[in-house]
């Protein structure tokens, strides 16, 4: 009985790292509802993202394995479609300008189970998200390891586990992070230019990677 191979888990885990250092709806959310209403409202949103990722990955294991298996070339598809998503991600972050997602604003106060709710609507229709479950995380899957749904789950596990930690840190410390950054504009740069880095590096290494883990 085979596992999960470690490269597989620490490919997703760098990727998710870098996906999850890179602003998007989730983030954006997440920050500016912790500044707002503070971080018992951050972590509320928090339980509806992390209900999302669950959602994807039990869709993902359960039906991306048997369709990649049954057609080889749309895994190659999915995985450069995942490659360029990455260098999309690297240039947004690379690229001069933007607002800072630890700028504060105003927002209306919500119930728990608004939070909730907005947290899971927001990760539900985030492309970050989709794309991840559809196209970057298959392709660290190993036939030939065996138990492919069991893999899945694992690796979307190893996914969710990064994310949820780095959130709950951003949310616990938003305010800090905004106040420290309205005053360091330097340190924000610097954090965009390591985030897009990475992810161009794994964008990369994702498009030139000649092995066919979906073999038979």
């Amino acid at each position: 009985m085979s596992g999960v191979p470690l490269h597989g888990v620490l490919g997703v885990a760098l990727v998710s790292l870098g996906m999850v250092l890179t602003p998007g709806p989730n983030m954006l959310y997440l920050v500016s509802r912790s500044i707002s209403q503070g971080a018992r409202a951050g972590l509320i949103s928090l339980g509806g993202v992390a209900v999302g990722f669950l959602a994807y990955l039990t869709a993902a294991a359960c039906g991306l394995a048997v369709l990649f298996a049954a057609v080889p070339a749309l895994y190659v598809t999915v995985k450069l479609a995942g490659a360029a998503y990455l260098a999309w991600l690297a240039w947004k972050a690379l690229r001069p300008g933007g607002t800072s997602v630890f700028a504060p604003v105003e927002l209306p106060r919500d119930s728990p189970r608004r939070l909730f709710l907005m947290g899971l609507t927001t990760n539900l229709l985030n492309p970050k998200a989709a794309i991840l479950y559809g196209s970057l995380i298959p392709q660290f899957l190993d036939v030939r390891a065996g138990h492919v749904v069991l893999q899945g789950f694992l690796l979307g596990g190893t996914q969710i586990a990064v994310s949820m930690s780095v959130n709950t840190v951003l949310v616990l410390s938003a305010g800090a992070i905004a106040a420290f950054l309205a005053r360091r504009p330097a340190w924000l740069r610097a954090q965009r230019w390591v985030t897009g880095t990475l992810l161009g590096f794994i964008a990369v290494r994702v498009a030139t990677e000649r092995a066919q883990p979906l073999a038979t």
